[in-house]
């Protein structure tokens, strides 16, 4: 990390909640600040402007250890993840760092997690059916292509295997390529429908 970039001591610890203060400059929201905590990067992101001199953040990971009066450094950009062909097949947390033991993601670009929506200019005005080759889904409550779909069900119903076969199909039927985001899923959720997927050949 470069000594131009503007720093800041931690003040406040509510479990993931980490309150920074800084001097004359505040960095901007969204943008991703680092720390060590007990000898590891510790990434928080801002999420609020506290008065002058303070800003709320989120941590990235367990804030377990980490204590007043740290010291924490703006990036200067919002946290990104490695995006292209080098990323296919691998499992990376939100901050980008693979979580699949199968070494470093070696990418040639990265791109920010948060994006403005598409304008609606670009977005297609056609009202297609996605064919998804499960006859029950398309027969009964068939996908719009290009929208979103709300998939609720209890626990060990079937929701990992049906997306599992989802992508499976789409992948055979239209090619291009799935991607699994786990927000708020139980590690094991991910982990499970990895092994699963490899163990079928999707």
């Amino acid at each position: 990390m470069s000594e131009n970039k503007i720093v800041g001591r931690i003040t406040q610890i509510i479990g993931a909640v980490v309150d920074v203060q800084f001097g004359d400059e505040l960095p901007a929201i969204m943008n991703a600040l680092e720390c060590e905590n007990q000898g590891k990067r510790l990434v928080l992101e801002v999420a609020l402007h506290l008065g002058e001199s303070t800003v709320r953040t989120i941590a990235m990971d367990t804030t377990d250890g980490l204590v007043r009066g740290g010291e924490v450094r703006d990036t200067g950009a919002p946290i990104t993840v490695p995006v292209g062909p080098e990323t296919l097949g691998r499992i990376i947390n939100v901050i980008g760092e693979p979580v699949d033991e199968r070494g470093p993601v070696i990418a040639k670009a990265f791109a920010p997690i948060h994006a403005p929506a598409p304008s609606f200019a670009d977005q297609s005005t056609e009202q297609e059916i996605l064919i998804t080759g499960i006859k029950v889904v398309d027969l009964l409550a068939p996908y719009a292509k290009g929208g979103k779909i709300g998939l609720f069900g209890g626990a060990g119903v079937g929701k990992t295997v049906l997306i599992m076969e989802l992508i499976n199909n789409i992948a055979k039927a239209h090619g291009g390529y799935s991607v699994f985001a786990g927000v708020g899923e139980r590690t094991r959720e991910g982990n499970d429908l990895y092994h699963e997927m490899i163990e079928s050949g999707v």
